[in-house]
């Protein structure tokens, strides 16, 4: 009998060796983008550090020089919001100094962390390469003067706890101690003292846990604990503050302004005017990022239609979702309350161009970086259209091209006259 020829796996093994070498060239091109992105972002904010404070801005850090000198919010300063803010404002302003950069400072701090919770969130939800993506997204989305990105607004200080609380809850449910559960609740909580509207990323965790807890098979008894522990966490920040403020002799004026004068401020604009105030803000948000937009709407419908991406797809929706329902308070719509729904939208891109990048895997080689091509064209179109803003005029020019009805510039020089 002959011998079976045996036929030779070098070839295969060489062909083995070159897509893993393609891979790791490409991943690591991946990572040489997010560095560029996060480079350039971080830049562009320290050119800009001396923009003057606009409105919120001024009140925020004059409530939280307060504190620094030992008076309680709402005895000398009164604002509708929770003052977690102020806080924020007045630990800034103790590392960074009580100046304009000082605040800034804080800010870009504030924002570096949350685009990697971003990153996080995406690697946890789907992988490495989502996250990415969704991270240089909203680096780029929340700088944007369309949504007012280099003001430090309660907005910036809001989604810092609550996508930490958010990565928590992610965990699953066998493996997740109610320590850690526990911590998550509380830095929800942290968010809602920042601002009223973070109430809504609240339900949220609480609806998502409930949701997980069945469908992980738990009984009454435990899921019920569960929520009591969520439920406990949120409360305590909430609870502190109010003792404090209490202990100070501040609280009623507290009750009133954030609560009492608060409802009466959500009810000026009729519902019938919302619509309409809706979509010419929204219009104004997307501006040159509507490509990043436009591929934020593809992954939504592609993620839910693809089974691999489904289930965290859905937790982007519901994200998305409750964050719209954030912006509702009021009816006013503001630029930078858009802030709250970017990270959902962020994360939406990560799906599309994670999406596109495994449809490209299957075919030739050749057009395997064309899911980054596609991402870098988007960033580019956003950063570049609004190259004036980012790279040619001063921070006081900046200020004037955003608020052209206000003269936010002219209070630095009213200031040091009063001084």
């Amino acid at each position: 009998m002959k011998s079976a020829i045996v036929p030779l796996r070098k070839p295969q093994s060489g062909i083995a060796n070159k897509i893993d070498i393609q891979n790791k060239v490409l991943r690591g091109t991946w990572w040489v983008l997010a560095a560029t992105v996060f480079g350039l972002i971080v830049a562009i904010r320290i050119r800009l550090l001396g923009i003057p404070l606009e409105r919120d801005e001024g009140e925020y850090a004059y409530a939280g020089q307060l504190m620094l000198q030992g008076i309680p919010p709402y005895k000398l300063a009164y604002n509708m919001k929770f003052p977690g803010t102020y806080a924020a404002y007045a630990v800034m302003m103790s590392i960074f100094g009580q100046t304009i950069m000082g605040v800034h400072l804080g800010l870009l701090l504030v924002n570096a962390c949350t685009i990697a919770l971003v990153f996080f969130l995406g690697r946890k939800l789907f992988n490495w390469m989502t996250g990415i993506v969704a991270a240089a997204s909203y680096a780029v989305l929340s700088m944007s003067p369309s949504v007012l990105g280099f003001a430090a607004h309660a907005t910036h200080f809001v989604m810092l706890p609550v996508l930490g609380g958010a990565l928590l809850l992610l965990n699953q449910p066998n493996r997740q101690s109610l320590g850690r559960l526990f911590a998550g609740s509380l830095l929800f909580g942290v968010g809602l003292l920042m601002k009223q509207p973070a109430a809504f990323f609240v339900l949220f965790g609480a609806i998502y846990l409930v949701v997980r807890d069945i469908r992980a098979g738990f009984n009454v008894r435990k899921i019920i604990l569960r929520n009591l522990v969520f439920g406990g966490g949120v409360i305590v920040p909430f609870g502190i503050t109010c003792l404090v403020l209490w202990h100070a002799g501040v609280f009623q004026k507290f009750w009133f302004w954030t609560i009492d004068y608060a409802r009466q401020y959500g009810g000026l604009v009729p519902p019938s005017e919302a619509a309409q105030v809706f979509i010419y803000n929204l219009r104004e948000v997307i501006g040159n990022g509507w490509a990043l937009w436009m591929l934020a709407g593809i992954g939504l419908i592609a993620g839910l239609w693809d089974k691999l991406t489904r289930t965290g797809t859905g937790f982007l929706l519901g994200l998305l979702v409750f964050s719209g329902l954030a912006l509702t308070p009021g009816f006013y719509f503001r630029q930078h309350y858009f802030i709250l729904v970017l990270p959902a939208v962020s994360l939406l891109v990560g799906v599309a161009i994670d999406i596109a990048s495994k449809a490209l895997t299957g075919h030739l080689s050749v057009l395997r970086p064309v899911a980054l091509l596609l991402f870098g064209a988007a960033l580019s179109l956003s950063i570049f259209g609004q190259k004036k803003f980012f790279f040619e005029v001063s921070p006081v020019e900046a200020c004037r091209m955003i608020y052209v009805e206000s003269q936010f510039q002219e209070n630095v020089r009213v200031a040091e006259y009063i001084r």
